[in-house]
């Protein structure tokens, strides 16, 4: 795998030979500095040129200066398109390196996060107004009493659905609503708890990636005994991991900024679960 130096030479070098390419930002987790660096970290790169027609859904253009990926993602061919007017090339090189590559027709649009001016050949007249960077665009945001409220109801309500499926045999189901509607409002509550802990002006990262980092060693092993497999009586097991933990992060998190904190949406929904978990369908 090619070194950091190494692929950001090659980068530049593509823009320096082709006038057309007018600018290249560096964006992602490589212009974080509160993100450690690995080898395995993406290279978001955004080209910035007056005229996309000639590098618009044209792969070949991206081979002919990179050379033949392993595999490419260009999401404006797929459905779902954007229709922004960018052109995104995701690809991984065959050592490894992976890049995904905007082609931007327009100036760069200043939103606050991490970014860094890798090439101006326009000093300034041109793609890039001045760039403002907020250092807090990815952190942990406090929660309003409102936030609080309604992650405790859509955790607790959401269980509901969990319990039927179980007992409907609707695994698919099951495991999508545990793992995705309920387990986002779990990582919002400990969100909420690292940022009381350790302040707000951090990150927990992309899909909660740096949990681990921030809470103590006994909880995240209790938080990693929430994800199961697809015995029954294990998701269970892991429901009710999540439903403690959620219990012991709230309390907290409502004294801390006076919020109420709903015992009754808690109860409601245990009782609940003991009468449906006590009583499946009739085969």
């Amino acid at each position: 795998m090619r070194t950091e130096k190494e692929m950001m030479d090659l980068i530049l070098q593509v823009a320096n030979a082709d006038d057309r390419i007018r600018g290249v930002l560096l964006a992602g987790s490589r212009a974080d500095i509160s993100v450690p660096k690995d080898k395995h970290q993406d290279y978001d790169v955004e080209y910035y040129v007056a005229d996309i027609s000639p590098f618009y859904n044209n792969p070949d253009w991206v081979i002919g200066q990179f050379g033949k990926p392993l595999i490419m993602q260009m999401p404006e061919a797929l459905r779902g398109a954007m229709g922004s007017g960018h052109f995104n090339y995701q690809f991984i090189l065959p050592d490894g390196v992976r890049i995904d590559l905007n082609i931007v027709p327009h100036k760069y649009e200043d939103n606050g996060s991490p970014a860094i001016v890798l090439l101006d050949k326009d000093d300034g007249n041109g793609f890039f107004p001045p760039i403002r960077i907020n250092p807090k665009h990815w952190h942990i945001k406090p929660p309003t009493a409102l936030d609080y409220a309604s992650c405790c109801n859509n955790f607790w309500w959401c269980l509901n659905n969990v319990a039927k499926g179980i007992q409907r045999d609707e695994l698919p189901y099951v495991k999508e609503v545990l793992d995705s509607w309920v387990r986002s409002t779990l990582h919002e509550m400990m969100d909420w708890h690292i940022g009381m802990q350790h302040g707000f002006d951090l990150s927990t990262g992309k899909c909660h990636r740096f949990l681990k980092r921030y809470l103590s060693p006994a909880l995240y092993a209790r938080y990693t005994a929430t994800y199961c497999g697809s015995d029954y009586n294990d998701i269970w097991d892991a429901m009710a991991i999540m439903c403690d933990l959620f219990h012991e992060l709230a309390i907290p998190v409502a004294n801390h900024f006076g919020f109420i904190y709903r015992q009754d949406e808690e109860d409601g929904i245990r009782e609940y679960i003991r009468i449906t978990k006590g009583s499946p369908l009739a085969t």
